[in-house]
């Protein structure tokens, strides 16, 4: 009985196709991720050694940022040659130091040689003294207080003036002018007739006291016409009455208005005078709506005017009006000045401070803000050429400094001269890359 013989061929064939299968499966894994690879580097399709499209060049004018063009030529404002703008590498303003915090600004990169064509110049946010003195004008006002006008409370006759024009100053207890009243002299004949029954009638001790009650209404009449006591003495004493009435100035001043001539007649309730006192006037200053937080009461405060440029007037705010001019959008602040000399005339004008206390803070040159109605911004000067816009919060003015409250830290540098020409450039790359630009 013959033996039983395998055939090895077709165990052969079957480990030869297993082999060939996961051969194939590894080359396609490492084909299929190679190309995976290559589509990663390059997602528009381009090999590795294909051309690679160039950036689009921009130039740009020194002097006029705005105008710019995508081929070397000259600048229709000024004539200069137009100068390329180098791109900057999208990776390279990743950092947070060049951000761009502000809408509508974009970092910028202007080279050394640009840099000192313009006139840029950098300075170094410092902390130090902030002096809030807040500045603005006033005009010098007749303090409404010290105004006194004279009037009658008889009728008559103006005899003689003493006072005869407006301006003029004068003392207090100084005549004024003097009338012929015949109430008057009835009045005084009364007080008179009254003095006489009392001398009659006091040797009766049942009808002294009648006597006595005759004279003080007599003499009540004669005060309540402003009749001056040392007239009334001069009754008592030569016990005749006088044909004219003198009447006097009731404050020390000046004579700010007159309505009276000589030979007029007068009549109860007119006012023949006014007359102010200058010894202290008011300064009312326009205090602006974003000061009026620091203006309080009692402040002190300093006027200068151009009648007296090497002398300072001090003063004190008294009064701060509630209601706030639409128009100019400040309200009015009155200050109580002495005015001993009279140096200062109503209707004058100059400048106001008011003195606050000083404090530290951090500061930088004014010329550094660019202001506008939505921020203010200024630009750190960062390395390679970078200027990145930065918007701060400003506090007070104290002379040539803006007080930074927030925004900026000691020790950075900003642009100081020719940023407006920077703010120009970043609005300009602002507004390129909105359109999809370089």
């Amino acid at each position: 009985m013959p033996s039983e013989q395998t055939d090895p061929r077709p165990a052969t064939t079957t480990t030869g196709l297993g082999v060939r299968t996961v051969g194939l499966l590894l080359l396609g894994a490492w084909l299929g991720g190679a190309g995976v690879w290559a589509l990663m580097r390059h997602p528009s399709g381009d090999s590795a050694g294909g051309p690679v499209t160039a950036a689009k060049r921009l130039y740009q004018c020194p002097m006029h940022p705005t105008i710019t063009a995508d081929h070397p030529s000259d600048c229709p404002i000024c004539g200069m040659k137009l100068v390329e703008v180098k791109i900057a590498d999208a990776g390279a303003d990743a950092s947070p130091a060049a951000a761009d915090p502000v809408q509508g600004l974009a970092t910028v990169t202007i080279d050394p040689a640009r840099q000192q064509l313009i006139g840029l110049r950098t300075a170094t946010v410092t902390q130090g003294p902030i002096d809030v003195g807040i500045n603005t004008v006033g005009r010098v006002q007749i303090d409404p207080t010290r105004v006194r006008k004279t009037n009658l409370k008889v009728e008559g006759y103006v005899e003689q003036l003493y006072v005869d024009f407006v301006g003029r100053p004068v003392r207090r207890g100084e005549p004024l002018f003097s009338i012929y009243s015949p109430s008057l002299v009835a009045a005084e004949n009364e007080y008179l007739l009254a003095l006489q029954t009392q001398e009659a009638l006091r040797p009766s001790a049942s009808l002294g006291s009648s006597g006595d009650t005759l004279v003080k209404a007599a003499r009540r009449k004669l005060e309540l016409w402003d009749v001056p006591a040392s007239e009334i003495v001069r009754l008592e004493t030569e016990r005749t009455a006088a044909k004219l009435l003198t009447l006097n100035s009731p404050i020390a001043g000046v004579v700010t208005a007159k309505t009276i001539v000589a030979g007029a007649r007068v009549n109860p309730g007119d006012m023949p005078y006014e007359i102010t006192d200058l010894s202290v006037v008011w300064v009312v200053a326009d205090a602006y709506e974003s000061d009026l937080s620091r203006v309080q009461v009692g402040m002190s405060a300093s006027f200068t005017t151009q009648a007296y440029p090497a002398e300072t007037f001090a003063g004190r705010v008294a009064f701060i009006e509630p209601l706030l001019d639409p128009t100019t959008r400040t309200a009015k602040v009155q200050l109580h000045v002495p005015n001993p000399a009279a140096k200062l005339k109503p209707e004058m004008f100059g400048s106001v401070t008011f003195t606050t206390t000083s404090h530290n803070g951090l500061r930088v040159p004014a010329d550094a803000v660019v202001r506008s109605g939505n921020h203010d911004v200024v630009f750190l000067a960062l390395a390679a050429g970078k200027f990145a816009p930065r918007a701060v919060q400003l506090g007070a003015k104290s002379g040539e400094f803006w007080e930074v409250l927030a925004g900026l830290t000691v020790g950075q540098a900003v642009v100081m001269r020719a940023n407006f020409l920077v703010d120009s450039e970043s609005q300009l790359r602002a507004s390129l890359a909105a359109l999809g630009g370089p």
